[in-house]
């Protein structure tokens, strides 16, 4: 009961994302289950010692350091929402830590890759999709679920640029550059009639074989077949993509400020994680090039 009103608050007031609303429930509802499991069945009970029981339990399961703290911060956010509705005084997660996440090498594609990677689709009504697909991706770095969520209505061709929900439903504007147009428009106008076949009601930017919306499954499907295509050593998701398109932004002179508006970051620490990169590379250039760097 409880994990419903909290899902509904979390939609309604929050504005979360389908995706996000269900990754909370899912949390939730593990955390409530392991305490049934124990025999504690009064939620508005629970005390610290039975969340770390449960974070203990799930590093047992091999569950990595991000997934546990990810967990950790539903259970917070649920426990905070009791408090706010009255129903507890104190949050039993206040004085738990976070574990510590070790920080993973930022992954991403050189411009070369990017270029073959672009270059890799037919021109056959599939091919021209995914090569859309790709450039929309590499041109306004936006989110997996931004871009199989987008409608045609999104797509402004003669202005050049694509509409965004974003997350937690905040709209922006994001800029197309004169490749992804051309693919668009190409896709648009040749392929899109042919895949949606008589169903002229679907309002899906990209539809797949069926007509129907792409779904993530099937995005991911298509980049790990280009990648493989273009002989990407990276395993291509749409993180990586999205990363590259934010290092090659940095190392071309963009602010910082600029691409946190492009990339739908609210906090800017998230956009300043790329900065790592780009001082990495500018200290290669640096001892390799300088005659007294060494």
């Amino acid at each position: 009961m409880y994990i419903d009103e909290f899902v509904e608050y979390l939609k309604n007031e929050r504005k979360m994302s389908p995706n996000t609303l269900e990754a909370y429930n899912r949390d939730i509802s593990e955390f409530v289950a392991f305490e049934g499991s124990r025999g504690m069945n009064d939620i508005l009970g629970t005390s610290s010692t039975e969340i770390v029981a449960f974070l203990h339990y799930l590093k047992s399961e091999g569950k990595s350091a991000a997934t546990v703290n990810r967990k950790l911060a539903s259970i917070r956010a649920f426990f905070n929402f009791l408090i706010k509705e009255g129903m507890i005084q104190s949050n039993p997660t206040a004085d738990i830590k976070s574990p510590k996440i070790e920080k993973k090498k930022l992954e991403f594609l050189e411009i070369i890759e990017i270029d073959k990677l672009l270059s890799a689709p037919d021109d056959s009504v599939r091919g021209l999709r995914d090569r859309a697909i790709l450039e929309v991706l590499y041109a306004t770095g936006i989110r997996v679920s931004e871009l199989i969520d987008s409608n045609v209505e999104d797509i402004n061709l003669r202005m050049g640029f694509i509409t965004c929900a974003g997350e937690h439903s905040k709209a922006r504007i994001v800029p197309l550059g004169r490749p992804a147009r051309a693919a668009l428009e190409n896709y648009i106008y040749d392929a899109r009639n042919e895949l949606i076949r008589n169903n002229k009601e679907e309002k899906a930017l990209f539809v797949n074989y069926y007509g129907k919306r792409v779904t993530r499954q099937g995005l991911w499907k298509i980049l790990r077949e280009y990648g493989n295509k273009a002989e990407i050593e990276h395993k291509l998701t749409p993180n990586i993509i999205r990363n590259s398109f934010a290092v090659h932004m940095l190392q071309n002179g963009a602010d910082l400020k600029s691409l946190q508006e492009l990339m739908g970051h609210e906090d800017i620490s998230a956009t300043q994680a790329y900065l790592s990169v780009t001082k990495n590379r500018i200290k290669d250039v640096y001892d390799k090039s300088h005659p007294r760097a060494k």
